[in-house]
């Protein structure tokens, strides 16, 4: 087969792609690791759902790339994934991490093991605004994109989460 100066530069090119999706995954998965793991409470759901809505990334980087916020679709595929599993295994309400469940390995302290019940105890769409602002690190516009609701809705569901959050803080050291 003969060489062409095409068939190099388009080498060359999708070496690039794969450079700049390596670059892309290294900067955004912790972040997105994290975010989920606040939205389910398990560090294995979180990991596996991090992997999946990279893995589908990856499928359509070329397009993905070219877009005006890659990490918002990024976040935008992890939270469907999520909502997606918790309407498979027929979860609809918020999740109950009742002190019962056998703590994760990453939850051998109390603190960590309170987190998680403050953190369950608010509304999906509270705790999705929350990741999207406090660790996703984007505004209320941007994450009322990704989640489908105003801008407004956003910065009132997490005034909301943090004024429900504090409440509860209060009542446990008060």
């Amino acid at each position: 087969m003969k060489w062409s100066w095409f068939r190099l530069e388009g080498e060359a090119k999708a070496e690039r792609s794969a450079d700049r999706f390596e670059s892309f995954f290294r900067q955004e998965y912790r972040r997105l690791a994290g975010g989920l793991f606040v939205l389910t409470g398990d560090a294995k759901e979180a990991e596996d759902l991090a992997q999946e809505a990279m893995a589908r990334v990856f499928e359509r980087w070329d397009r993905v790339q070219a877009m005006e916020s890659p990490t918002g679709y990024l976040f935008r595929t992890a939270l469907n994934l999520h909502r997606k599993r918790l309407r498979r295994a027929g979860v609809r309400a918020r999740r109950d991490l009742s002190p019962e469940l056998p703590p994760d390995p990453l939850a051998a302290v109390d603190d960590r093991d309170h987190l998680r019940r403050l953190l369950s105890s608010l509304t999906d769409g509270q705790r999705e605004a929350l990741v999207l602002t406090e660790v996703g690190g984007f505004d209320a516009e941007e994450a009322g994109r990704l989640l489908g609701v105003e801008a407004a809705t956003v910065r009132t569901r997490v005034h909301r989460a943090r004024m429900s959050l504090r409440q509860m803080t209060e009542d446990r050291d008060g």
